[in-house]
């Protein structure tokens, strides 16, 4: 047998054990997916939304999960964007190529991938201690913000890359300066990619678990958060909490949850995706 023959056997079975893997996640995931929607769908109402945590299950909801899941993702976008598309612009567009900017490239892109908790631990001694915000919205806001920073940085050079060169050196010939000519023309252009790494980002703090946790977010909490310097709790938090408890009817609550948390990934993650495609499609163009 000829070693190209060999060669293609071996992509044939290359490509058969890739499809049986892929299957094989698939078929877990839907089970996964369906299992609980079977469990917790039937418990999704207006009093579930709506109603405090409770010791008694059926009267227990995630109000203060969701409301403080919607404060984190506000105050952490109010400070992750602008300083993750500032920095991308900058050393994209401003930053001179030196020794100094390479090394601030390899360690943004590496922090990207360090582990969550890592990221906890620094909220933990620098907002909660430190600065003395406690376990409030406000240190959460902070730590998720670092966390989603890198991939912000990233996303915005990526989508900056993408835009021609051409579309400068028209701005440049008609007499614009490197701010109006960013401003007005590269930044527009590149917003599709710029708010799907921001949305892939904030995709991702929505489901944190890890840093909440490290800086005293509380799996109980028996109130609306009113101000950033409130006590707050998560729909990840409120999930892990009942599905410690040993009843029946809190893991049906926490598939409930679940099935909420998923839906707003989803939704978020289509955004993304449909961004996306037509950032692409006016790239092409």
């Amino acid at each position: 047998m000829s070693k190209v023959k060999i060669n293609r056997i071996k992509d044939t079975i290359f490509e058969y054990v890739g499809i049986g893997s892929t299957l094989i996640g698939l078929v877990v995931l839907a089970i996964f997916i369906g299992n609980i929607l079977v469990e917790g769908l039937g418990r999704i109402d207006l009093d579930f939304l709506m109603s405090l945590p409770s010791r008694k299950p059926e009267r227990a909801g995630i109000l203060t999960a969701w409301t403080g899941t919607a404060w984190i993702l506000g105050l952490t976008a109010l400070i992750g964007i602008p300083l993750g598309v500032s920095a991308g612009v900058y050393l994209e567009e401003y930053g001179k190529k030196t020794r100094l900017t390479s090394i601030i490239e390899v360690n943004i892109a590496n922090l990207a991938g360090v582990p969550s908790i890592i990221y906890g631990l620094l909220g933990l001694e620098i907002f909660v201690r430190v600065l003395n915000f406690g376990g409030s919205l406000l240190a959460g806001a902070f730590t998720l913000a670092l966390l989603i920073l890198p991939i912000i940085i990233v996303s915005t050079r990526e989508a900056l890359k993408a835009v021609p060169d051409s579309l400068r050196q028209a701005s440049y010939g008609m007499g614009a300066t490197k701010w109006q000519t960013t401003w007005y023309q590269v930044l527009p252009a590149a917003s599709g990619g710029i708010m799907t790494g921001i949305i892939l980002a904030l995709s991702r703090a929505i489901g944190e678990t890890a840093p909440v946790i490290v800086i005293g977010a509380l799996a109980y909490v028996p109130f609306v958060a009113q101000t950033p310097m409130d006590e707050f709790t998560v729909l990840p938090i409120q999930i892990f909490n009942w599905v410690s408890r040993p009843q029946h009817a809190f893991i049906t609550n926490a598939a409930a949850g679940i099935i909420i948390l998923l839906f707003l990934t989803f939704v978020m993650n289509g955004i993304a995706v449909y961004l996306r495609n037509k950032w692409q499609k006016k790239i092409n163009w």
